[in-house]
């Protein structure tokens, strides 16, 4: 296949992301490489959304540990439990932030960054990365990137 994208212009989330899914899905098959299969989704992302930041860090000992991702420079390594990213880590599960202002603790890895999703990545019911999304609109995301980026996730070979 050829890595090139269709874009869909659609403002309309369901219809962009049932676009790409199975673009996504092309892309990572038949490639074993975690590394690759990352950066990819994490541009395939980037590409159609044009969010401010999309990246995976992946749980290495007791903290996560900055994976491939598209956007800014990033914080290189995040403890359990802080930030969105290490919340949603410990707290299994995938974390919604319209203003990351309003996060307790929230590490500001990028002044630009307003708003944010966390999704847990999980390998045998143990969370093993996370995929991080940040935007610079507040209000950015909602439960519709949450049930397709949940959806995502599980689509690469952890």
């Amino acid at each position: 296949m050829a890595e090139d994208l269709t874009i869909t212009a659609s403002t309309d989330k369901t219809e962009q992301y049932t676009t790409l899914i199975p673009q996504i899905e092309a892309l990572l098959y038949g490639e074993p490489d975690l590394v690759a299969n990352m950066a990819n989704v994490a541009a395939a992302l980037k590409e159609q959304f044009k969010w401010f930041w999309v990246g995976f860090y992946l749980v290495k000992e007791n903290e996560l540990v900055l994976g491939p991702f598209q956007g800014p420079v990033a914080c290189t390594r995040i403890g359990l439990g802080k930030g969105v990213c290490g919340a949603s880590w410990q707290q299994a599960k995938t974390l919604v932030v319209p203003n990351v202002e309003a996060f307790p603790g929230h590490i500001a890895c990028s002044s630009l960054s307003r708003s944010e999703i966390v999704v847990p990545v999980f390998k045998d019911d143990k969370v093993v990365a996370v995929l991080d999304v940040d935007s610079e609109l507040l209000d950015q995301f909602n439960e519709t990137d949450a049930q397709y980026l949940e959806q995502i996730v599980k689509l690469v070979n952890f």
